[in-house]
């Protein structure tokens, strides 16, 4: 039975599916697939939630896009669980939190701090640590490193409100200052219902900003060509990743 946003049925995803949040973005991640965009295979559309089916290199592989946030990630994450998604790995972008971090930079994170609303609903408030699964970590780690892609590792923290509209310049301030790389929109809640569920998942970011907390700091951003480039090497990354 299809689910309630995905439709799709059981075996329309393969085991491994990468999760951009822009539909765009998972168009461009299938055109990678062997054959291009011409040899993988729209599995969805319902909601501009665009998800495809292929393989690389003979393995197959799918990507979904999530939309923006906890609840919508949560959503996409829950019935891919149902439709028999087994790997989730979330490739998308995040703001750095220290002036030594490059734009253009890829992040791997390790765990989130969940300073979102979703996992605190779904944890009835108790604390809780989400984590990336080790072996993704380990299996990125050494993609980055194989193919020379600028990179580090280290917490990050996940977010509800996009930072540059919060009402509170310093707003992420607690998880600079507690050691978190970045802050993004997702991950905590993708590692929650990993963990939840006995699967993995993992997480890569492309810096695009960022905020080093320094009095009166002009925000740079990475220029659309720049950015391109920068997603095209985590693109690498993801599926250059040997996970077993």
């Amino acid at each position: 039975m299809p689910q309630i946003h995905l439709h799709a049925e059981p075996g329309d995803y393969a085991p491994l599916v990468l999760l951009p949040g822009d539909p765009q973005r998972a168009t461009l991640i299938a055109a990678r697939f062997d054959g291009g965009l011409e040899g993988a295979r729209l599995v969805n559309e319902n909601r501009g939630l665009l998800g495809y089916t292929g393989t690389v290199s003979g393995r197959p592989v799918s990507v979904q896009s999530t939309g923006m946030g906890p609840p919508s990630i949560s959503i996409v994450v829950e019935e891919l669980l149902r439709l028999g998604a087994r790997r989730l790995l979330r490739v998308g972008t995040t703001g750095g939190l220290r002036a030594q971090i490059a734009l253009g930079e890829l992040i791997i994170a390790t765990a989130s701090s969940p300073t979102d609303g979703a996992t605190a609903t779904f944890m009835q408030g108790r604390p809780y640590a989400p984590a990336a699964d080790f072996a993704m970590t380990h299996a990125l780690v050494h993609a980055a490193e194989k193919l020379g892609v600028p990179f580090r590792v280290g917490p990050i923290a996940t977010i509800d409100v996009f930072s540059h509209y919060h009402p509170d310049p310093n707003f992420v301030r607690p998880w600079r200052d507690a050691g978190a790389l970045a802050v993004e929109m997702e991950a905590s809640a993708l590692f929650y219902l990993a963990a939840a569920n006995g699967v993995q998942a993992a997480c890569l970011g492309v810096v695009v900003d960022v905020d080093t907390g320094e009095a009166n700091q002009e925000h740079t951003y990475l220029s659309p060509e720049e950015l391109n480039a920068a997603v095209e090497r985590m693109i690498d990354v993801a599926l250059g990743a040997d996970f077993g």
